[in-house]
């Protein structure tokens, strides 16, 4: 800051000056100190320069917003997301959340870093840069996100140590590679070593972990943890000094039952966050103006909830200039007319007002992204790398089953028929299906192969290249021949979502940017997911509490336990080994009582 703007606080303080902006007559929540209290907030140069409590005091501004009585609260703070799951581009995602009352989110960009690499990491900071939001970037710490599968790019620790000379950058993204943390991995411990002397913040990614381990993880450096299931969990995390981050997003869901274990004690060691957040969620139900609402209605004090998404998040991450409506703070202020719908009637960053009554106020600009497109390079793809099953036989199917509501799945075993020809036969009632992840990056040719049980598919395939982290092509189907024909069909559409249904395209979604993210509106992407989710129930059979794109790419997410499945096969998370896909039925009569479904099955009783 010069001289010359310190000068122009200070008499503006003073009233000396005309001020840039007076919003009058609001009823301030202080965050800080836990009153309401009636309030003039006066703001020059994007700062708030008083705070007066005569509201009948006459101050000069060039530009006066009447609160009316309403509520003013600090701009929201999102403290974890991923902003390539939301479809849009940074500059759209500003316009879709800041009418919500967001002002600053803390995004790991590790979807498009994962497909593009550096070149990925930096079109995502000069998107940026055109949008109102103040959106801080951390470096994704797992690029590639774990060993066991092939991605687009790689960014190893001297990688790492030359991002964070950004001063965009704010810190090193959720470590998702919790065992190379605890187990001492050189370039591991580099990457968090780096971010240490760099004095950052460091997010942490640790579902599941307990006891000496979790100590030994955040003894490393790690603060924070999204991937808390359970009240338990995260009381075990916020008493060994980690934040945690309470999330509720279009496909996590875990607030309502976080916030059993909040309490005006730990309260301010809690964050609140979206993680992954599509337009469908943040245009029919909010942003973190929805988070505000579930914590009201789960009995949360409206001050501790204001709190979680404020000032809890700028002190995680060191935003000294945010977080809270006070005397030299950015001018980052919502206009609210309760606090219980927390419907916003007027945001402002710094000073500047950017919404009202729900619409931005800012225009649209977009970054050329041509750079950060066509990239699905497919080699070798063909019908027979998915027959991996011995022909004319009956085997056993380690299947991944999906747990509702959850990305976190379970070990399975199914019966499978194989026919002549090598494919599988589906068989409706017991909702087993083939999956697949075809590498697309590097062409390497390589295919992973398993069942997927749970979905609710029973006709055709949907093919994906949302597939966390890395983002191969992720696809589901009844027969090969479905799953070969979506995944051509993908390839040629360069990215994206298709259904289809008797070897015809039901419908799809074209998402060029990474094979992530469109360049269309919020609206537009938001319509064409409604009628693809609506296509997949009526089409091809997905079930209701199973999201058809984002589930399905989670099956994908080989650091979240118990089953998952990569480009290089079925993986074993809690082994951290693969496993085969099927194995040969005709073992022991033991194996055939253990699955009671084939008592009625027409099994070679001989070969047991």
């Amino acid at each position: 800051m010069s001289v010359q703007k310190l000068k122009n606080l200070i008499v503006t303080a003073e009233r000396k000056e005309e001020a840039d902006l007076l919003i009058k007559n609001s009823k301030l929540v202080n965050v800080l100190t836990g009153e309401i209290y009636n309030a003039n907030i006066v703001v020059t140069d994007g700062i708030i320069v008083d705070i007066e409590e005569n509201v009948e005091e006459d101050i000069n501004a060039k530009k006066v917003i009447d609160a009316k009585g309403s509520y003013a609260i600090p701009g929201l703070i999102e403290g974890h997301i991923h902003i390539e799951s939301s479809f849009v581009t940074p500059e759209e995602f500003s316009r879709l959340v800041v009418p919500h009352g967001t002002t600053t989110v803390v995004a790991d960009p590790h979807e498009i870093v994962n497909v593009c690499g550096k070149t990925g990491m930096k079109y995502m900071l000069d998107a940026s840069e055109l949008a109102a939001l103040d959106i801080k970037y951390m470096i994704p710490s797992c690029v590639p996100a774990t060993q066991f599968e092939n991605n687009g790019a790689i960014l190893d620790a001297e990688g790492v140590r030359e991002l964070l000379e950004d001063d965009r950058i704010l810190g090193l993204g959720e470590f998702m590679n919790a065992p190379g943390v605890c187990g001492c991995d050189e370039e591991v411990l580099k990457k968090i070593q780096y971010s240490k002397d760099a004095k950052v913040p460091i997010d942490g990614h640790a579902p599941g972990m307990k006891g000496s381990s979790l100590s030994a993880y955040i003894a490393a450096g790690i603060e924070t943890d999204h991937e808390c299931q359970t009240v338990e969990e995260m009381q075990e995390r916020l008493r060994k000094g980690m934040y945690v981050l309470l999330r509720q997003g279009s496909a996590c869901k875990d607030l309502r039952n976080l916030l059993k274990g909040v309490t005006p004690q730990n309260s301010r060691r809690c964050l609140l966050c979206s993680d992954d957040r599509q337009p469908v969620s943040i245009l029919k139900k909010g942003d973190l103006d929805e988070h505000l609402r579930i914590c009201v209605e789960e009995n949360i004090d409206p001050i501790i909830a204001i709190q979680m998404a404020t000032l809890n998040a700028a002190e995680c991450y060191g935003l000294r200039d945010r977080g809270a409506i006070a005397v030299g703070k950015r001018a980052d202020i919502c206009i609210v007319d309760d606090l219980k719908e927390f419907k916003m009637l007027d945001v402002f960053i710094n000073g500047k007002h950017v919404a009202h009554d729900g619409k931005y106020l800012c225009e649209v600009k977009r970054l050329e992204c041509s750079n950060v497109e066509g990239s699905v390079h497919v080699k070798d793809f063909s019908i027979e790398k998915l027959r991996i099953e011995p022909r004319n036989q009956r085997v056993i199917a380690n299947t991944i089953d999906i747990t509702p509501g959850s990305i976190v799945t379970s070990k399975g075993q199914a019966y499978v028929k194989i026919d002549e020809n090598g494919d599988f036969e589906f068989d409706e009632k017991d909702d087993v299906a083939k999956v697949a992840v075809i590498e697309r990056h590097h062409g390497t040719g390589n295919i992973g192969v398993g069942y997927l049980r749970g979905f609710g598919i029973k006709h055709g395939a949907i093919a994906s290249t949302i597939a966390h982290d890395s983002h191969n092509i992720i696809v589901i189907g009844t027969s090969n021949q479905e799953i070969e024909y979506a995944v051509n069909k993908l390839i040629e559409q360069e990215g994206g979502v298709v259904v289809t249904k008797n070897n015809q395209i039901c419908d799809s979604i074209s998402l060029k940017v990474g094979g992530l993210m469109s360049e269309e509106s919020g609206e537009i992407v938001m319509d064409k997911l409604d009628k693809l989710y609506e296509t997949m129930k009526k089409e091809v059979g997905v079930k209701e509490g199973v999201d058809g794109v984002m589930s399905l790419a989670f099956m994908a997410l080989s650091v979240i336990p118990e089953i998952k499945i990569t480009d290089m096969g079925l993986f074993d998370v809690t082994k951290f080994e693969f496993i085969p896909a099927v194995e040969d039925i005709n073992l022991n009569i033991k194996t055939m009582i253990k699955f009671k479904t084939f008592a009625n099955a027409d099994v070679d009783k001989t070969r047991c």
